[in-house]
């Protein structure tokens, strides 16, 4: 149950200051979406943004958030609870998502808030209070995603005593941002007198209103700081004239120096201006910049103070200096003692270095201007920086460096090469390896200290001409390529076997070798993980769950997913980032959900793809993007928009192929389907007619283009040519384990059968491919085929078996067809062989021994290849026999069998 009272606004003291200048600053209004609101405690946020909401027009939503709101559901149900409790129509769904779904599966009931909030269509405003509490990394991320797709007229308001970790920065650059910091929140001469007068109650001259107003220049806060100058009048008390502090950056530092630094006692003065070299703060980085064990107790010593320290967290761990205030602590270090300066900016680097925050460490090299330094560090943390994502950075940082340095470091000139590589900027890498594998011989040759190394760079490079060759289409060059990788890896000192195993997936992939894909993608994943190269996990995992779903593991495709994205987010996890996404993992994402019948949570795994359609990316990505686009846009009736979508795939296949480093999948196959879908036949023949004799590399888009090529001859009544085509295919895909093509082909060959009017045959055909589609837990596949066929699997007697997934099946093709409801009428009236309630003989093919066993362990919560291991055999006979238990039950999931089996009086 929520707590309603979180949803009410609080009412403003009548006496406090009316702020109408601000109300205009966070007024709704094209392109904004988010209002930032970020002070220390006591600068009035709350207060404003209440007073702000009590004379807005528009609807409006409240949300006072505490400690407790820090949990990814709880937030989302009251964020849910926040729009209904003022009035938001549709909560029904994104209510009982938010109650059912898992955590990993969140991004669907947000899906379903945003899609309320769009089809409501009125101008909303919600107000986030005290969003300084949610400092949960999973969090962040999902509101950014809420953010990034908010539909028009919708504008969230945050007040915190914190900058919050969301893409600010690249909000700020789209203005979707509105910033009321303290600067904006100080008061006008105006509301400094309202101030003290009215809300204060004080007698203050006109003539000390604007003294103050001229020392503080309106920020209320600095009032608090009167007792850090010490200054009192003969009573005692302070003097309004003591309370002297500019918030101008023109007069800041005189402050700083003489109203607030000389005021403090030396051990704070030396603090200050020992750590100020920091660009963020904690106890064990002011510690190693001071050579102490002290600084925690200086640091919540200077918040009690206010000193201008803001902290990052609410549980007193990072801090960071007012900016202004940091800049004045600064000169102030760096003109009194340069060399004390220089050996404590030393010391914050090496610790942020050591901990992990490589990143703030070089941007803190690169404004001291130490190239050296600089060198050396892209030198040994590089390699992985670019294989996390950050190849754009390391770009620019070695841009930097003097042109003498690169030219002169082997590893350098690599490091640029592996950063052009993933900026997708190919064609001018020929003559940068060429000139480096000149100089690399040289230096062999004349025994260069660095010889060793330079052997290492040999592998990089035969590395980066494998993927050069599989985008010429030369597999065999790739493939020699990579193998020798793989031959001298171990003799390297460079972590390459991530990335060269995920080379090794890709060429079986490319030759349709799905088993040995799976196998050397499997290493590639367990290799990242031990090289800390989430970029290559992300795509090898992505990679390896879209084999997974084309073979009928959609559970394992799914977990691998989620196993890998969690890896990634525990090592790698910064919400002021953009979320380091994979297109394979995203594309395989939204191909499970839609396969799944779950469309809305396709769409959110496909939402974060398509800006990167629309602002450009390797040809290859944007094939996969544009073909999971059209076919979820297909499979949900959008048959203009699944074509456009389709059309731009084949078209950038077809002009950059010479950029792609794998065979794409056969968007044309699926475009020929949209045709036939929406009434253009003859479209779809021109299509049969152009990809007569075209070859493929990838037997998976052979069978594709057989597969569309066969129902084009079905729906043209050739029905005899299209059961002499897909006849030898079944064969082969059932060899290869293309489990999702067998259940397409046996689909398309039943419907050609009954086209030749060979009903009992098709009967059998359709009954099979029902079978094998339930033991894969297909759904949608058997929704997009043609109305006929449709109709006859609501007739399909194996399919009114009992089974959650028959059920779920029935359900989804009768909202397909109008004429369904009456036919399930019919069907309710047919008799019903009561089925056994209990016991193993019960079932028509009763479990075997092995299959009980494997259920009891199920039944444990054990995983297949922990099964595999208690019963000392292979995964894939564990797997072989979960398949024929599913098919014995009638089910098609872990639960399902657990619930079936104790129906039945096998479990206890």
């Amino acid at each position: 149950m929520l707590l309603t009272t979180k949803f009410l606004r609080p009412t403003s003291d009548p006496r406090a200051v009316r702020r109408e200048r601000l109300y205009g600053l966070l007024q709704p209004g094209a392109p904004k979406r988010l209002n930032l609101v970020v002070a220390p405690a006591g600068f009035g946020k709350t207060t404003l943004a209440s007073q702000w909401c009590a004379q807005l027009g528009s609807s409006t939503a409240w949300l006072s958030l505490d400690e407790h709101d820090n949990e990814p559901r709880r937030f989302w149900q009251y964020m849910t609870g926040a729009f209904e409790h003022s009035g938001l129509a549709g909560m029904d769904t994104c209510r009982q998502q938010l109650s059912h779904c898992s955590l990993q599966e969140l991004e669907g009931p947000i899906t379903a808030l945003i899609n309320a909030l769009s089809s409501d269509g009125a101008n909303w405003s919600l107000v986030l209070d005290d969003f300084h509490f949610i400092r949960n990394p999973e969090i962040q991320r999902q509101l950014a995603y809420f953010v990034d797709y908010l539909p028009p007229g919708v504008t969230l308001t945050l007040t915190s005593r914190t900058e919050a970790s969301l893409p600010l920065a690249r909000w700020r650059v789209r203005r979707w941002i509105e910033d009321v910091h303290p600067a904006l929140l100080a008061f006008s001469e105006d509301e400094c007198r309202r101030f003290f007068r009215e809300t204060m109650e004080m007698e203050v001259s006109e003539h000390d209103i604007r003294h103050i107003l001229q020392k503080t220049e309106g920020w209320v806060a600095a009032m608090q700081l009167s007792a850090l100058t010490g200054a009192t009048d003969a009573s005692g008390s302070p003097t309004a004239s003591a309370i002297s502090v500019d918030v101008d950056e023109r007069s800041i530092n005189d402050y700083v120096l003489t109203e607030v630094l000389e005021q403090q006692p030396q051990a704070i003065r030396d603090f200050l201006t020992s750590t100020a070299c920091c660009p963020r703060l904690c106890a064990s980085l002011c510690d190693r910049v001071r050579d102490t064990s002290n600084s925690q107790t200086m640091l919540e010593q200077l918040l009690r103070q206010n000193l201008f320290l803001i902290p990052l967290d609410t549980r007193n761990h990072w801090f960071r200096y007012h900016d202004l205030f940091r800049d004045a602590l600064l000169k102030r270090a760096w003109a009194r003692d340069p060399e004390s300066a220089r050996l404590h900016w030393q010391r914050a680097v090496q610790w942020l270095m050591t901990h992990d925050h490589v990143q703030e460490g070089i941007a803190q090299i690169v404004r001291q201007q130490d190239w050296t330094w600089l060198a050396q560090v892209l030198a040994e943390h590089g390699n992985n920086l670019i294989h996390g994502g950050y190849h754009l950075p390391v770009l620019q940082w070695l841009d930097a460096l003097p042109v003498a340095t690169v030219d002169d470091s082997p590893q350098l000139q690599m490091l640029r090469i592996w950063s052009l590589f993933f900026a997708n900027r190919v064609d001018v890498l020929e003559p940068l390896l060429s000139d480096l594998e000149d100089m690399l011989d040289r230096r062999v040759a004349d025994s260069h200290p660095d010889a060793e190394g330079a052997l290492g760079l040999q592998s990089e490079i035969s590395l980066i001409r494998s993927y050069l060759a599989r985008t010429r289409s030369d597999e065999k060059s790739a493939s020699d390529l990579t193998q020798q990788v793989l031959r001298d890896i171990d003799h390297t000192r460079i972590p390459l076997k991530s990335v060269t195993y995920y080379g090794v997936g890709l060429d079986y992939y490319g030759k349709g070798d799905l088993a040995s894909a799976q196998e050397a993608l499997r290493s590639a994943v367990r290799y990242g993980e031990l090289e800390r190269k989430p970029s290559t996990v992300l795509s090898s995992g992505g990679l390896l769950a879209w084999i997974q779903y084309n073979r009928g593991d959609i559970d394992e495709a799914l977990e691998t997913c989620t196993s890998v994205r969690r890896w990634v987010d525990q090592h790698y996890s910064d919400p002021s980032q953009p979320r380091l996404i994979s297109c394979w993992q995203n594309s395989a994402l939204t191909e499970i959900y839609r396969e799944r019948n779950e469309p809305e949570l396709a769409a959110s795994h496909l939402a974060p793809l398509l800006d990167h359609v629309t602002n450009g990316t390797e040809p290859g990505q944007h094939v996969i993007i544009q073909y999971v686009r059209g076919h979820l846009a297909f499979s949900e009736g959008r048959h203009e928009d699944a074509i456009s979508a389709l059309e731009d795939a084949v078209s950038v296949a077809r002009r950059r192929r010479d950029h792609i480093v794998f065979e794409p999948p056969a968007c044309s196959a699926l475009l020929s389907r949209c045709y036939l879908a929406s009434g253009h036949p003859e479209q779809a023949m021109q299509w049969v007619d152009s990809v007569k004799g075209e070859a493929f590399s990838n037997p998976l888009n052979f069978e594709q283009n057989q597969i569309s090529t066969a129902r084009v001859l079905v729906a043209s009544h050739r029905a005899d040519e299209a059961i002499a085509l897909l006849t030898p295919m079944r064969a082969g895909a059932e060899r290869d384990q293309h489990f999702r093509h067998l259940v397409e082909i046996l689909t398309v060959h039943a419907e050609a059968l009954y086209c030749a009017n060979r009903t009992e045959e098709a009967d059998e055909i359709l009954t099979l491919a029902v079978k094998k589609g339930a033991e894969a837990g297909f759904m949608r596949i058997f929704a997009e085929e043609s109305a006929a066929i449709r109709q006859r699997l609501l007739d399909l007697p194996a399919l009114h078996a009992p089974s959650s997934w028959n059920g779920r099946v029935l359900d989804m093709l009768r909202n397909l067809d109008p004429v369904a409801p009456e036919r399930a009428e019919v069907a309710e009236q047919r008799p019903h062989v009561k089925p056994p309630e209990s016991g193993n003989d019960a079932l028509a093919e009763p479990l075997s021994q092995r299959e009980l066993e494997v259920l009891e362990l199920i039944n444990q919560g054990l995983a297949n290849k922990e099964i595999a291991t208690r019963m000392t055999v292979a995964p894939a006979t564990v797997k072989a026999h979960i398949r024929n238990l599913y098919g014995k039950l009638g089910v098609s999931r872990r639960t399902e069998a657990l619930a079936r089996a104790r129906e039945l009086g096998l479990l206890d």
